[in-house]
């Protein structure tokens, strides 16, 4: 959820620097994780053993993993909470829940790379794209975050549940972390820097600005929506 756009000759603004830190405040964590949790999942690969040496050994593995997994969790919470506050209480905008219109979108885009259409589908703040590829990294990431609490303490979690849930959450921990994993290394990185659209980098995140071009090429609708606003509306999402 961002605050509003700014629009300027030829620049537009699309992220708050809040949202620019907290993007890659959430890189850092994820990558901490991913690092320390692969390599305890493939342990019988050398580049594996090798980072855990480094690290000092396993226990200093499973110990860093662990501490990146609570910053991690409390980041993600921190993320849900503002955006339910802003909505309910700021009245943002819901502009990354996925409505009918991102499927029929996403059908239309189909269409358009088939030869079918002669444009691609108009898109608001948020592609049906970047929506559906928020949604799975956001669920992967609340799935992993209940099973390492289980994982964390497996003794006081049978106390209240079947033996049989510990595992369970191992093997979704463990396979959710993949699946994350690789939808940010290929769809997320393909679309931030081997896209022909931003190729050779997107350079929005870093910034939290975007061409006034590809505004209206990839957000049209939201881009009518801000030049009719009156000058001094902001809308968050």
């Amino acid at each position: 959820m961002d605050e509003g756009t700014t629009i300027s000759e030829e620049r537009i603004r699309r992220f708050h620097p809040a949202r620019i830190v907290e993007h890659w405040v959430h890189v850092l964590f994820f990558a901490t994780l991913v690092c320390t949790g692969l390599s305890q999942r493939f342990y019988m690969l050398d580049v594996s053993q090798w980072f855990i040496i480094e690290l000092g050994g396993i226990d200093s593995v499973r110990i860093i993993h662990r501490f990146a997994g609570v910053l991690f969790s409390l980041a993600v919470i921190t993320h849900i909470s503002v955006a339910v506050v802003g909505i309910v209480y700021r009245k943002w905008q819901p502009t990354m829940v996925i409505t009918k219109k991102d499927f029929t979108d996403a059908i239309h885009n189909i269409r358009y790379y088939l030869g079918l259409e002669i444009e691609p589908a108009e898109g608001g703040r948020y592609t049906y794209k970047q929506k559906f590829e928020y949604w799975a990294i956001l669920t992967g990431a609340l799935i992993m975050m209940a099973t390492g609490f289980i994982l964390w303490f497996p003794v006081m979690i049978t106390k209240f549940l079947p033996g049989e849930t510990i595992p369970v959450a191992e093997v979704l921990h463990a396979s959710e972390a993949l699946v994350v994993f690789l939808i940010i290394s290929i769809w997320h990185i393909y679309n931030a820097i081997f896209s022909p659209e931003v190729f050779p980098l997107d350079t929005c995140i870093f910034s939290g600005c975007i061409s006034k071009e590809r505004m209206l090429q990839e957000h049209s609708l939201e881009f009518t929506k801000r030049e009719e606003a009156p000058p001094d509306v902001t809308s968050t999402a």
